[in-house]
């Protein structure tokens, strides 16, 4: 493989950073831009300065809670809201406010709204499961949990997993002078890592799954990139682990209940959560509504209503003396809320840019994931992974998947190394920032609702790098060569 191909993949990280580039045109844009059908944006006109917008709400991410962080904590709603509206106005002096208000709909009713449905479903009703007593800290124990919880994330979501036992893991290791790195690795696998296996595990696999790619043949092949990559995490953890328990000394151990699981019905209300996913993957009755050119699938809107339905049930179910024991409060779900409605706004051009292939600004990097004609794996791979750090994994993962073919056949048999190249890639590497995964947010929150101060948004990216930079570059070499 030439260097130069490589060499592309920080440049691809760069100019999605916001760097370089005008608007894509100043005149008669407003009909051409948009395509015929729905006002679809058509990516191919758009210059990376759109990207800006986007590049802005990550740095404010990134910096303000660390140089204004009062402000940030007060204000964090508005100033995503500003940066959406930095997108909106521009785009809809240009392309027209019938073509603006288009994408607002279709990005909030087919993309944001059931991300954030499912995301309350889960938070609800696994805030309602309280493990009483208190588990003794250690390494092997930390370790074990963390395992638990990075195969259950593959039968329950990885943000029913990490809300279900972020809080237990928390108070486990409450009073341990060095704690930071247990939610960390937390993050890695359960939150994202651990949603390997099934299209349940994380919405990218989830969206294949829809696009035709069978439920198991994702177990299949990706039980061995998983096992690889968990083990060497897990590992890496232990020994760490290790070292800052032998430097926190004793830590005490209040007397506390025989430890117990309170709100089971919780977990029955897990369950039918994950049924109500499944059933908008297999019942197609073929009736959609519309709305403002955006069509509407029945079985997602009888999934969505399903969600909040067993949200409910939850709430009513749950007493709230339960909840509160558990420390549980809405802040992390609000929180994500309003700053992922601004992400899925704000992405929307960096998103078509890519949709376009090579004809868009970034055409050049999409025809070097091919050498001669044929896909280069660990591109993909890399790609994959580095733009689903930044951006959401889901719409990343479907961008890859049509510039690699778009026939879910092909994919699962010629081209089987591609699309497990793409589909580890979206999942892995969410882990890579705050951001990467919806779940990230939330278990910083919820650990810095208990206390615990959690890196930066940098500080996080420092133990990202140094210590899944590695563990991927394995991964490539065994399965991507």
């Amino acid at each position: 493989m030439s260097r130069c191909r490589w060499l592309a993949l920080p440049v691809l990280a760069v100019l999605l950073a916001g760097a370089g580039g005008a608007f894509a045109a100043e005149s008669g844009m407003a009909e051409s831009g948009v395509a015929e059908s729905g006002f679809q944006l058509d990516g191919s006109l758009l210059g990376l300065a759109w990207v800006i917008p986007f590049a802005g709400l990550l740095l404010s991410i990134a910096i303000l809670p660390l140089v204004a962080h009062g402000l940030w904590h007060r204000h964090y709603g508005k100033i995503a809201a500003a940066w959406a509206l930095a997108l909106l106005v521009p785009f809809a002096a240009i392309f027209g406010i019938e073509a603006a208000l288009f994408e607002i709909v279709h990005t909030l009713v087919l993309e944001y709204l059931p991300f954030i449905v499912l995301l309350y479903a889960l938070y609800t009703v696994s805030g309602g499961v309280r493990l009483t007593g208190r588990i003794r800290p250690s390494p092997a124990t930390n370790t074990g949990l963390l395992a638990g919880g990075t195969l259950l994330a593959n039968v329950m979501g990885t943000t029913g997993a990490a809300m279900l036992l972020i809080r237990p893991l928390l108070h486990s290791n409450a009073g341990r002078k060095h704690g930071i790195h247990v939610v960390v690795f937390f993050i890695f696998l359960v939150a994202n890592i651990g949603g390997s296996l099934t299209p349940l595990g994380d919405p990218p696999l989830f969206l294949g799954f829809l696009k035709g790619v069978a439920f198991f043949w994702t177990t299949r092949h990706m039980a061995a990139p998983f096992l690889l990559t968990a083990g060497l995490v897990l590992a890496l953890f232990y020994f760490i682990d290790r070292y800052y328990f032998a430097r926190d000394g004793h830590v005490p151990h209040p007397p506390t209940p025989d430890f117990g699981l309170e709100g089971i019905h919780n977990i029955v209300l897990l369950g039918a959560i994950a049924a109500a996913v499944l059933m908008s993957g297999f019942w197609r009755p073929g009736t959609s509504f519309t709305v403002y050119h955006v069509e509407i699938a029945l079985q997602n809107l009888v999934r969505d209503v399903l969600l909040l339905i067993i949200a409910g049930i939850s709430l009513v179910w749950t007493p709230a003396k339960a909840r509160a024991a558990n420390y549980f409060s809405w802040f992390p779900i609000v929180e994500v809320a309003k700053l992922f409605a601004a992400i899925f706004v704000t992405i929307v051009p960096a998103i078509a840019i890519l949709r376009a292939g090579e004809g868009g600004a970034l055409g050049f990097l999409v025809r070097a994931l091919s050498e001669n004609g044929q896909p280069v794996n660990a591109l993909y791979f890399w790609a994959t992974g580095l733009l689903s750090s930044f951006l959401d994994n889901a719409p990343t993962y479907l961008v890859f998947f049509n510039t690699a073919s778009g026939d879910p056949d092909h994919l699962m048999g010629g081209l089987a190394q591609t699309l497990l190249a793409i589909s580890a890639g979206a999942v892995f590497m969410g882990a890579m920032t705050y951001i990467g995964n919806a779940p990230n947010f939330m278990v910083r929150s919820i650990a810095e609702e208990h206390g615990l101060k959690m890196p930066s948004f940098f500080g996080y990216m420092a133990w990202s790098v140094t210590i899944l930079i590695p563990v991927f570059a394995i991964v490539t070499l065994v399965f991507f060569p």
